[in-house]
């Protein structure tokens, strides 16, 4: 988290072209995810927890882009975002590193 923001806050690139990808990208894994609580393919779960990690990674950049650039007036809305990113990354981070564990 510190280093996505880090690069977003020092490079000041605006990074609100990624936005639809993000959606497309948030619309598949659910799809899938929605798939795989019908399938239970252990693989496909740890596929989507990578692939969210990738799409957190790639929110946490485009919303602190957005706070940098004023994309954003409310910012008790923008720390809940921002909240939620890490809360997930974080998630699927503990999901793909205990995929081997009996638990």
């Amino acid at each position: 988290f510190l280093g996505l923001s880090g690069y977003a806050l020092t490079t000041r690139k605006d990074f609100s072209f990624i936005g639809g990808f993000l959606f497309v990208g948030l619309l598949v894994v659910f799809a899938a995810a929605l798939g795989n609580i019908f399938l239970a393919i252990p693989a496909l779960s740890l596929a989507l927890s990578a692939a969210i990690v990738l799409l957190m990674s790639g929110f946490i950049l485009y919303d602190t882009s957005r706070m940098v650039h004023g994309g954003i007036n409310n910012y008790i809305i923008a720390t809940v975002q921002l909240y939620v990113n890490i809360f997930n990354l974080f998630v699927s981070l503990l999901h793909l590193l205990g995929f081997a564990s009996d638990d």
